[in-house]
């Protein structure tokens, strides 16, 4: 057995960890240690003190929160933020979890809306969490809550103190939301279970017993992988380097899961005219990127067309005025290759300002780019669309068309200009339809925030939707809601069994996150409810080293069929936003992993590989017996 710990944190401040992020549950992994103890209700239980190995505990997921309370929704479609405080974990009669946790403001303060009142949710893994909604305690406000199964009495014991200082305690058949307290008595003298704690910031919670398969699932999914072995075969038969290319090594990760990678061998000594054995040794294929290999440079997009590479972002060194495509051969090539200009300020008297969140994106056979403009303010900024002409190339400007405002599919527009606004529009094709999701926002008469719509998009006339435009996702959970409320930058990634959605969220600043959202295939991509959104972001501040506010990516597979994510952050708090490109690793779930750096994606100690090479075909060897190499 091993034991989880939960906990929120203090907050740092408003760049590193503020309120709304560490206001959520956290967890960490330790070994069962510590005194086995009984509660009150007779329940085994494991009590934090000095001695005892608390401090042993694995902080998961960088340290940062896993559970997000939802925000709550006015009749207007304005959202309240929310937090959690005091979370209680605890095992439920079927054997999955439950928390009981403290509702407040999204910045920790008292929550009117919940007071008297705990938060409850259910999990089956502690990844996954559905939100049951409040249960009503007390007639004030509820400060911590602890709940635990006593299996004699086939109940659950509840226990909550109250602001005045009052503790309680009921017994509860099951646990549900209720607006009814339930019936409660007085208790005296009941210490709040102690945890202690070393890990950075940590406003200990509870711990549970948990089994080693719960354990070993959290760590592999909220762990960054690392590699452990390479895996090649003990012996080929190639005719020439061509097909000994084809021959991938076996890279092992720390999760089980594995990549295949090329590998550089050493052939000086190989003749491959001459058949026979040789003994060849190599290095695994890498790529390196170095962050950022475009400053200045935001919400980046590659694509592949036409045998070439093209980056294109958008360009803060001049304030969002001017667009620049850059060509290569190769993906790394993008990264000193020249800049072309395709698009500035100046050209057609409808842009006039911000050019924003450049995309390309191939429709029916043609090449197409995505993109936000204005004629004047930001609060008239628009998605618009050019096409390439036949033919052409995508680094020239004279091959694309004027850009062209998306409109609705009776041919009215789709949002009015200096009320609200849209941006950020991707496109991607998923069992036979085209699709477009965009963030739109609505400043007058109130700002709701930015929410992600998603429609079908007329093929034969890309500028025009197919279907009514539905909402898809609102910045809900704190993460999203951090400093402003934003749901923006989404990119699809289609996958065999179900669509990928990766969206950014929060200011464009050091709190700027990568959430995720999914859908089975089969499922109508037009109902919201068919959609899971994860509890909590994928890529944060946290998740590299001296990277902050990572954000609005895009992917792009090359030649070999490896998987890149295009991203913009910070290189440092008071940095510019500057592009970066990072392998897509896939978890053991088979969703994205975006944090796995260099050095874990290839261990040093581990890239090298031999093996025995059979030159199959070639040209006699002056009718000598080659043999061994």
């Amino acid at each position: 057995m091993k034991q989880v710990l939960c906990y929120t944190r203090e907050p740092i401040d408003e760049f590193y960890y503020d309120p709304k992020l560490a206001y959520s549950m956290h967890l960490a992994i330790g070994d069962n240690a510590g005194d086995d103890g009984t509660d009150d209700a007779g329940n085994s239980v494991r009590r934090g003190g000095s001695g005892d190995g608390i401090g042993s505990f694995q902080p998961l997921n960088h340290n940062s929160g896993v559970l997000f309370a939802k925000a709550t929704e006015n009749e207007d479609g304005s959202l309240n933020p929310k937090s959690i405080q005091n979370p209680y974990l605890f095992v439920r009669k079927d054997g999955t979890f439950g928390v009981a946790a403290v509702r407040t403001g999204g910045d920790g303060e008292e929550d009117a809306q919940s007071a008297g009142s705990v938060l409850l949710f259910a999990s089956r893994d502690l990844l996954e969490y559905e939100e049951l909604g409040l249960l009503a305690l007390a007639d004030e406000p509820v400060c911590r809550v602890a709940c635990d199964y006593d299996r004699e009495k086939d109940k659950y014991i509840m226990r909550w103190s109250v602001k005045s200082g009052d503790c309680y305690q009921a017994e509860l058949e099951e646990t549900g939301p209720s607006d009814q307290a339930p019936r409660a008595v007085r208790i005296d003298n009941w210490e709040w279970p102690e945890v202690k704690t070393d890990i950075e910031g940590a406003a200990a919670g509870n711990i549970v017993p948990v089994s080693d398969e719960t354990a070993e699932r959290l760590v592999k999914k909220l762990m960054p992988p690392h590699h452990v072995e390479t895996i090649f075969e003990k012996q080929v038969t190639a005719g020439s380097k061509e097909q000994l290319q084809q021959f991938r090594a076996r890279a092992v990760y720390s999760d089980g899961t594995q990549a295949q990678k090329r590998v550089d061998w050493d052939l000086e000594h190989v003749d491959w005219s001459c058949p026979g054995t040789y003994e060849i040794k190599g290095k695994l294929h890498q790529d390196h990127f170095p962050f950022p290999i475009a400053e200045d440079r935001a919400d980046p997009c590659v694509a592949f067309w036409q045998g070439k590479y093209y980056f294109i972002a958008t360009n803060d060194a001049d304030r969002n005025h001017t667009l620049y495509v850059r060509e290569a051969d190769t993906i790394p090539g993008l990264a000193d290759a020249d800049e072309h200009l395709i698009l500035d300020s100046d050209t057609y008297e409808h842009v006039g300002n911000l050019l924003w969140a450049p995309e390309f994106h191939e429709i029916g056979g043609k090449l197409y780019l995505f993109l936000a403009i204005t004629p004047d303010e930001f609060f008239c900024e628009e998605s618009h669309i050019m096409e390439l002409r036949e033919g052409g190339n995508p680094s020239h400007r004279e091959d694309w068309s004027e850009p062209r405002r998306v409109v609705r599919r009776d041919g009215s527009e789709l949002c009015e200009a200096g009320k609200t606004i849209t941006l950020d529009m991707t496109c991607f094709f998923w069992e036979g339809d085209y699709y477009v999701v965009w963030s739109q926002r609505q400043f007058l008469p109130k700002d709701l925030g930015a929410w992600l719509y998603i429609a079908k998009l007329n093929a034969d006339e890309p500028w025009k939707l197919s279907s009514e435009p539905v909402i898809l996702s609102k910045p809900e959970y704190g993460w999203a809601n951090n400093h402003t409320f934003v749901d923006e930058g989404p990119f699809a990634l289609p996958q065999e069994d179900r669509l990928i959605l990766t969206f950014s969220s929060a200011a464009v600043d050091t709190s700027y996150v990568v959430g995720l959202l999914t859908i089975e295939k089969g499922q109508d991509l037009l109902v919201r409810e068919n959609w899971k959104k994860g509890n909590y972001p994928i890529l944060t501040s946290r998740s590299v080293e001296g990277e902050f506010g990572t954000g609005h990516n895009a992917y792009v597979m090359d030649e070999y069929g490896d998987l890149w994510n295009t991203y913009h952050a910070r290189p440092g708090i008071d940095g510019e936003r500057s592009s970066g490109i990072r392998r897509v690793h896939f978890d053991i779930d088979g969703l994205p992993v975006l944090d796995l750096v260099e050095e874990q994606d290839v261990a040093e100690g581990l890239a090298e590989v031999d093996t025995k090479l059979i030159v199959s075909a070639g040209s006699e060897c002056s009718a000598i017996d080659v043999g061994e190499k």
